[in-house]
């Protein structure tokens, strides 16, 4: 009975679970700090106790929009009813013979790429998301690695670098580095006539600019040996100075320290393949995934370093 019961209580705790997700939405749409997030506190005063209430530090690094760390975009972003709504025709996906390559293909008759080109606003919310996770990371890697990574490169396009949150990071510690965002020509408007990163339109299975150093995102397998293919023909080989950089999560089978594969960063990491996987056309990869891809698209040695608990930074060398 106590197995039943327990059971039943992990049920529910999975069936509400979206109600963490929707009240976060809230809160960043309003633009308060998550109450559920906030950390009570007891003060004693003239002998009385009272109750006090402050921001937990996830609140509040990551909730209050003067922070530069501030995720809010993200969340919206993320949980878009456009990227959400996808989630309830998985049964009908997994099922179909038609083969759309996603369930949002399936959902909307248009992949994630076409939609944000046909929906303005979806493209605004979606590319500042975007944005404000990769400067939260490039903050991250710059602090960790900046000069291992970056110095003495001449130049470096940020591949799918939307409206160039990384790319103007990098240039700004390094103004040495000639730095360009290359993404679909919808996504790159914004850049047209920025200062400090040049904006390149273009598709990456079709063309790409020459540069020292790429920074790429997940694609399925096939394209990205496509992809990698062509970074290759682009850069100078190691001796000199070429790499290709990607910033990406490489997935854990499980808990290094314990042996076991329920910690909270592996859950995370298996809960964002599943979020991808039903969005585009890609998933997450074990290092041995990703370097039967790098093998495959020709380069003979790579590099990895963690960033943070969900992701790292890969260099690539031929």
């Amino acid at each position: 009975m106590a197995e039943l019961t327990g059971g039943h209580g992990h049920l529910w705790n999975i069936i509400f679970s979206y109600a963490n997700s929707m009240a976060l939405k809230c809160a960043a749409e309003l633009g308060i700090a998550m109450a559920s997030l906030f950390l009570s506190l007891s003060t004693a005063r003239n002998e009385e106790e009272e109750e006090a209430y402050a921001l937990t530090p996830i609140s509040a690094s990551f909730l209050v929009t003067s922070k530069a760390e501030n995720m809010s975009p993200f969340v919206l972003a993320i949980l878009d009813p456009v990227l959400v709504n996808p989630g309830h025709c998985l049964s009908r996906w997994f099922t179909s013979s038609a083969e759309p390559p996603t369930a949002f293909d399936l959902f909307h008759g248009k992949s994630l790429f076409e939609l944000t080109g046909n929906n303005p606003e979806f493209n605004v919310n979606f590319n500042l998301g975007m944005a404000a996770d990769a400067s939260f990371m490039a903050k991250l890697v710059l602090k960790q690695y900046g000069d291992d990574v970056f110095r003495g490169l001449r130049s470096l396009v940020d591949v799918g670098g939307g409206i160039g949150a990384l790319a103007t990071a990098i240039a700004n510690a390094f103004p040495q580095i000639k730095c360009a965002v290359f993404d679909l020509p919808h996504v790159v408007s914004s850049l047209q006539g920025n200062p400090t990163v040049a904006a390149i339109a273009g598709n990456v299975f079709e063309f790409v600019p020459p540069a020292d150093a790429w920074i790429l995102h997940d694609w399925n397998d096939e394209d990205c040996v496509r992809i990698l293919k062509n970074c290759k023909k682009a850069i100078p080989p190691k001796e000199g100075g070429g790499k290709v950089i990607i910033i990406e999560m490489v997935r854990k089978l499980k808990n290094e320290e314990d042996g076991s594969n329920h910690d909270e960063t592996t859950e995370t990491q298996l809960l964002w393949d599943a979020y991808v996987r039903a969005a585009v056309p890609g998933k997450e990869r074990s290092e041995a995934e990703w370097k039967s891809i790098f093998i495959a698209a020709g380069f003979s040695d790579y590099s990895v370093s963690p960033i943070s608990g969900l992701r790292s930074l890969i260099q690539l060398f031929y």
